[in-house]
């Protein structure tokens, strides 16, 4: 696995390629910093970290990354894959219940293992596990920290509800 810094204005990310593609992506302060530079990956991957690098920053503003490097996700179950293939599914600015994906992938009962496979997802971002609410509209959880959903979301002008505050000026668009 070759491993190489993303820095954002939210801080620096962590890209991790296989010889398939994009396999992981770490929020700030969830892997130790890279010390791996850019031109020391082969040129192929270096293709995969420009194109990543201009996706995340695209997604970081709220705007719509029109291309990804290839994503390698076989570190995934069938069922956390078609969770995340769901995922790629939601357009910016709208958002899914958990229980509306686990209906989408042929599993309604499924809305709990939905949610773990979300909290798996590997690529977060880039595979929009944030624009996934828990019912009526509520946050529910998230893998890197609440703080990280309510930024992207908001990012996106997606509203949504906690115990104690709504944005009612906005819609999530359904």
């Amino acid at each position: 696995m070759n491993t190489a810094s993303i820095k954002t204005s939210d801080g620096e990310f962590t890209a991790r390629f296989s010889d398939r593609g994009l396999a992981q992506l770490d929020f700030p302060d969830r892997a130790p910093a890279s010390d791996f530079r850019a031109q020391d990956l082969p040129p192929r991957m270096r293709a995969w970290l420009r194109t990543t690098e201009r996706a995340l920053r695209l997604t970081l503003s709220g705007r719509v990354a029109r291309a990804l490097p290839p994503l390698d996700l076989s570190g995934g179950t069938d069922f956390q894959r078609s969770v995340w293939d769901a995922l790629r599914k939601i357009p910016a600015g709208k958002t899914r219940s958990y229980g509306e994906i686990a209906r989408e992938i042929g599993r309604p009962r499924a809305v709990r293992a939905v949610g773990q496979a979300c909290g798996a997802n590997p690529i977060p971002v880039l595979i929009p596990c944030h624009r996934v609410l828990a019912a009526r509209g509520r946050l529910g959880g998230f893998s890197a920290d609440l703080a990280w959903k309510k930024r992207l979301l908001a990012r996106e002008l997606i509203g949504f509800k906690e115990e104690t505050w709504l944005f009612p000026a906005f819609s999530n668009g359904r």
